[in-house]
């Protein structure tokens, strides 16, 4: 009776042992899963970043030529508004 006992909390040590085994890889797995998607979270950010800062300077390039544009064209109206008049005939 004594050795179906001994048995019996055996079987029962075991079983926790395994529980509490299957319980630390869950938990494990779960940490791993939970860093992968950290780590791709990261990288989105990081590429959307980048592509924030190439169309920062691609406005910025599109600002600068419009500047100049605007500048050609003043200096273009500017001398447009200019009048020569003929010369005049001197007896």
């Amino acid at each position: 009776m004594q050795a179906v006992k001994e048995k019996l909390q055996d079987v029962s040590a075991l079983r926790k042992a395994k529980a509490e085994a299957k319980a630390h890889e869950k938990a494990e797995k779960e940490m791993a899963k939970a860093r992968m998607e950290i780590a791709h979270e990261t990288r989105l950010a990081r590429e959307a970043e980048a592509k924030m800062e190439l169309h920062v300077a691609k406005a910025g390039m599109m600002a600068d030529r419009e500047t100049a544009k605007q500048g050609s064209d003043n200096a273009t109206n500017s001398l447009s508004d200019v009048t020569v008049s003929p010369p005049t005939a001197t007896p």
